[in-house]
């Protein structure tokens, strides 16, 4: 009696999951293979959808400088020191991945647009944000740098300090540390949130529409093709779009693995 209730929940599992991972797999697959290969090579050579790409990916490598130069820093601090409203900080970290991102698109411009006080402070050097890269630039850093500082938190919360703590009674200064003891048994996971973040902003469209809707990125330009030609012109677009994450995917996931695989031998 009790194996067949085994079974029968084993069973029900095993369906369940499997329909989960039709709701989420299929669409995709769809729509990459419902393009074709030609639909897509012409779209790839559309000068339109080449600097959408080119915007869009050249913002994302600079959100991604800027949230390595500050996420790691803050992940770090989360992760080693503990301080009042420690709590309450995680929290603030993890606000963009909850609110609605065409809020997050209003929240931005009211603070980087013309009349906003960033807006006016960046405009006296020459740094526009409203309809200019920088506020591309702006939009997916703050929806994609969770997933760095996250990551990089959860990272460095592995690492046993005693080994810092060695290495300072050695002579070690604190940046000698993180260099060469923190940062090298980190890196693998700090890469995968950093994929993630990159990722995640070149996928934006909420906050980049608002703040900066030109210039056009490629989700941008997905939205506006859909409106203007429909489904036929947006779909090549949006399968390009579907690839590019699945390979970030992939990454992502062989990096895990390869650490999985250290940890286990360790």
């Amino acid at each position: 009696m009790i194996e067949k209730n085994v079974d029968t929940f084993l069973i029900v599992t095993i369906i369940l999951s499997t329909l989960v991972v039709i709701f989420i797999l299929f669409p995709l697959v769809t729509t990459i293979v419902t393009s074709g290969r030609d639909e897509i090579r012409q779209t790839l050579s559309d000068h339109e959808v080449l600097r959408s790409l080119g915007i869009t990916f050249f913002a994302a490598f600079i959100s991604m400088g800027l949230g390595l130069a500050g996420g790691i820093p803050l992940a770090y601090i989360l992760s080693r020191k503990k301080f009042p409203g420690k709590t309450i900080l995680e929290g603030i970290i993890n606000l963009p991945l909850v609110i609605p991102h065409t809020a997050a698109g209003i929240a931005l411009l009211m603070v980087f647009g013309r009349n906003g006080m960033f807006g006016k402070l960046f405009a006296s050097i020459g740094i526009f944000f409203t309809d200019h890269i920088a506020g591309i630039v702006v939009a997916m850093l703050f929806v994609g740098i969770p997933f760095l500082i996250n990551a990089s938190r959860d990272a460095f919360d592995l690492i046993d300090p005693e080994l810092e703590l060695v290495a300072q009674t050695d002579g070690a200064s604190n940046w000698q540390c993180f260099w060469f003891i923190t940062l090298p048994n980190a890196w693998r996971a700090i890469l995968s949130g950093l994929v993630m973040m990159g990722a995640r902003g070149v996928s934006e469209f909420g906050a980049v529409a608002i703040i900066a809707y030109h210039p056009i990125t490629v989700p941008v330009l997905i939205f506006e093709r859909f409106q203007g030609f429909g489904l036929q012109s947006a779909q090549p677009i949006a399968a390009i779009l579907i690839i590019i994450s699945l390979a970030a995917f992939i990454v992502i996931r062989t990096l895990s693995a390869k650490k999985n695989g250290e940890d286990d031998r360790s």
